[in-house]
């Protein structure tokens, strides 16, 4: 089964909202979009545009770059690799083949 980037962005939404203690009618209030909507998206029922992420992340006191990260995790946990099952973790070595840190040496 594919993981869709929806469902993981609205699970990472809801997770940061409920470990707020935050309720969706503060949210949406701060973010200005509906409830319902911010429901639908918390979901992974709608997809939300950049300004409306943008929106939500400001109102959860979050960076999007942060809320996009985690979302990236979750989608490498579900993506099978050749020789790796879904959810196996890889060796540090092999995760240090796909950073995209730069090393500039003094």
């Amino acid at each position: 089964m594919t993981t869709l980037l929806r469902h993981e962005l609205g699970e990472v939404l809801r997770d940061s909202r409920l470990r707020q203690g935050r309720t969706l009618r503060e949210v949406s209030g701060q973010a200005r979009v509906s409830l319902g909507y911010l429901s639908e998206v918390e979901r992974g029922q709608k997809e939300a545009s950049s300004e409306l992420l943008a929106s939500i992340c400001a109102a959860l006191g979050l960076p999007m770059s942060r809320v996009l990260h985690e979302v990236s995790q979750r989608l490498a946990m579900s993506e099978p690799t050749p020789g790796r099952l879904v959810g196996q973790v890889e060796a540090p070595a092999v995760r240090a083949l796909h950073r995209t840190d730069v090393v500039v040496a003094a």
